[in-house]
């Protein structure tokens, strides 16, 4: 395998990339040149922020072809194509090489939500102390325990549990990626658990980590959950949860709790008012600039 390194401007990223892919590179990845210097562009913003560009003043794309000679074939035609953005052929090289399952393996490590309560990736061994797991690899949908947004949510659960669990017999998880929160759930004694997404990826995950983890729910699309619910989970962004803020709040039954997570912590404010008509929303937790808040509609 040989990398095929090219530097160009904002104006050819995307022409260049789809170049590459066509002349039959593996892959095709894209960073900012001027990374860690003054000339460095944050090119994206948090959630809800206004993007500015497309791309980056100076980008360095990387290709990856089967041989030197594909390397060089594509970097000449690219060359001769004279797309816009000044193209420069910065290297080709040898790449050495790896056991890339082995390398993307040692990224995810367990995660601890609490001090007996871990998110175990199946190649790992469960930490002594864990009294309770989830096992999860990585996937194509949202949630594995790294993310602060999930980690809040199953501490709230753990933390919760001792007192609230025994009321816990309807439980949805709305945006459920790949099931995690409501495997946590189920593993703290939630009984009847719906978890919902919009993503039949998500669904086909969920159903598939539920098993691995020994527990029964069922998996389906948003427009499957019905009626009133005693915990109402949902682990997605500020805008979304504002505008589901008449739904989320419909399906929590009478002394149910509803807890949102995906949520900085200046947005707050906006999600409170977005949720008074229904119930009080209150920060729970905190965890690297992001919020879980909690709310509990009247008995």
């Amino acid at each position: 395998m040989h990398e095929l390194v090219l530097v160009t401007g904002e104006q050819g990223v995307e022409m260049l990339c789809d170049s590459l892919l066509e002349l039959g590179a593996h892959s095709v990845s894209v960073e900012d040149a001027d990374a860690g210097t003054a000339g460095e562009c944050a090119l994206f913003g948090e959630p809800n922020s206004p993007v500015a560009a497309t791309a980056w003043q100076r980008s360095i794309v990387r290709a990856l072809f089967d041989d030197e000679c594909a390397a060089h074939a594509a970097a000449a035609f690219v060359l001769a194509q004279q797309l816009p953005g000044a193209v420069q052929v910065a290297s080709i090289a040898l790449v050495p090489e790896q056991d890339w399952v082995q390398l993307s393996q040692a990224q995810f490590k367990p995660v601890a939500i609490t001090p007996t309560f871990w998110v175990v990736p199946t190649w790992h061994d469960p930490p002594a102390a864990a009294q309770r797991v989830i096992r999860m690899d990585p996937g194509r949908a949202f949630g594995t325990g790294t993310h602060p947004t999930t980690r809040l949510c199953l501490r709230w659960i753990a933390h919760s549990a001792p007192r609230c669990a025994a009321r816990w017999v309807r439980v949805l998880d709305y945006g459920c990626g790949s099931g995690i929160l409501a495997i946590g759930a189920a593993l703290f004694g939630a009984r009847q658990i719906d978890a919902v997404d919009i993503d039949p990826a998500a669904i086909a995950a969920t159903c598939a980590n539920a098993r691995a983890n020994g527990v029964d729910l069922r998996a389906a699309s948003p427009d499957s959950a019905h009626g009133a619910y005693d915990l109402v989970l949902a682990n997605i962004l500020a805008t979304p949860l504002k505008l589901l803020a008449p739904v989320l709040a419909g399906y929590v039954g009478r002394g149910g709790q509803l807890v949102l997570s995906g949520i900085l912590e200046r947005q707050a404010v906006d999600l409170c008012e977005a949720y008074a008509p229904w119930l009080a929303l209150e920060i729970a937790d905190r965890d690297e600039g992001w919020v879980l808040m909690a709310g509990q509609r009247a008995a």
